[in-house]
């Protein structure tokens, strides 16, 4: 994949001059553990931005033709048609980290502990990069709902009745693969759609009796990297870092001393203020406002809240709540009903987003010897490795990319 091109800083300043053969060996190791992180980077378009191009590329996306429907007259030359070329913008930025290690190693020979470093940074940048491509195509406005529901807070899970659960199901796959056909998106080379799908979600949606049913014909030889299996032509590709929607905490973590208040209960309402049976503190009060709540599958601004002891503090919403009756759980807003949380399986066509690779360095490993710092290292006792990378993704065609929203059995 040249979207991995890597470089090592070779420069012949004192204290940071490589060999060509340390410099491949450590490129290799940045490679290879950054490979596997890279699942939602696999099935975009590339695009190679030219050194010196700037911060801004241009993806194309070409609008397909009308069908030619006029018989052709002999000896006439027909009037033809244009493409119709729409470019999307995208500004890229770097990301990178490093980390300092002790004057007792060098770098004038493969050191194990660089090369370990390596790995583990090789590891982050992998994640870094996949989960900024991660978040940029899960925010695409083409989304379903598990069992037909009609939005992300009213998504269930727990139910002692498995129907009652809003899990991934093969009904649910056929429903996105439907949508993707309806609207013409090209699978991948093999004939099929691809799904970015998270362990726990897999596990519910391979216990399906219907994916049972399906008896894998593909040679897993020519699967794709991390594929569990096939269906109704989607190759489903497994992630840890498939996106996932938490709900919002009530109060952020570090908002406060004591930032473990994850849901309230109503003791009684009066228009649209709500009297909570748990006590606040005033720091408390002043971290709920201005957060969403979600209150029997509804989501309700706070527009201010009162501290009190338990049974006496308030909040109170930026409009009257329907029906609630006293015990009634308020949770955080953002995830599933009653505050789970809810998946993303991202079902996608060819062309469906851009990803950007620079040629000559799109990740680089950058060394640094012990002395290479100056008045900023006086001893030379510090030398650093890190890595640099530059990245971008955007949407091309929304019709070609599904978002399937559910929750899970875990």
């Amino acid at each position: 994949m040249d979207y991995l091109n890597t470089q090592t800083t070779a420069t012949n300043n004192s204290g940071n001059n490589l060999t060509p053969e340390m410099k491949k060996y450590y490129d290799r190791a940045l490679i290879r553990f950054a490979k596997p992180k890279l699942v939602h980077a696999e099935y975009g378009q590339k695009k190679p931005i030219p050194s010196g191009s700037g911060k801004t590329i241009e993806f194309r996306r070409f609008s397909p033709l009308p069908k030619a429907l006029t018989p052709l007259t002999e000896g006439v030359t027909p009037k033809g048609n244009k493409l119709n070329v729409t470019t999307v913008e995208s500004t890229v930025e770097q990301y990178g980290d490093y980390v300092t290690m002790s004057d007792m190693l060098t770098l004038t020979a493969v050191d194990s502990v660089i090369s370990e470093t390596q790995n583990v940074l090789g590891d982050q940048a992998g994640r870094t990069l996949d989960t900024v491509i991660r978040e940029k195509i899960n925010a695409g406005t083409n989304v379903q709902y598990g069992n037909g529901k009609a939005d992300r807070n009213l998504l269930t899970g727990g139910k002692a009745a498995y129907a009652d659960n809003d899990y991934l199901n093969v009904a649910t796959v056929k429903r996105a693969v439907a949508t993707l056909k309806r609207n013409n998106a090209a699978p991948f080379k093999d004939g099929c759609y691809v799904a970015i799908i998270h362990p726990d979600v897999a596990n519910d949606l391979t216990n399906d009796p219907e994916w049972k049913a399906v008896k894998q014909n593909v040679d897993p030889k020519d699967w794709y990297k991390g594929e569990i299996g096939r269906i109704h032509g989607v190759a489903f590709i497994e992630s840890t870092e498939a996106k996932i929607f938490h709900p919002d905490s009530l109060i952020s973590d570090g908002d406060t001393e004591n930032a473990e208040l994850e849901t309230l209960t109503v003791k009684s309402v009066s228009s649209k203020t709500i009297t909570v049976k748990e006590a606040l503190t005033a720091d408390e009060a002043k971290h709920i406002i201005g957060k969403k709540v979600q209150i029997n599958g509804l989501d309700y601004s706070v527009s201010s809240a009162a501290e009190g002891e338990a049974g006496s503090a308030t909040l109170t919403l930026s409009e009257a709540p329907g029906s609630i009756s006293a015990d009634t759980v308020i949770y955080p807003s953002g995830g599933g009903a009653e505050g789970r949380d809810v998946y993303s399986t991202l079902f996608i066509g060819q062309n469906a987003y851009g990803v950007t690779s620079i040629s000559g360095g799109g990740l680089q490993t950058i060394l640094k010897q012990k002395g290479s710092a100056g008045t900023g290292d006086p001893l030379d006792q510090r030398s650093t490795v890190g890595w640099k990378a530059t990245q971008t993704a955007e949407i091309l065609s929304p019709e070609f990319l599904v978002r399937v929203e559910t929750t899970c059995s875990y």
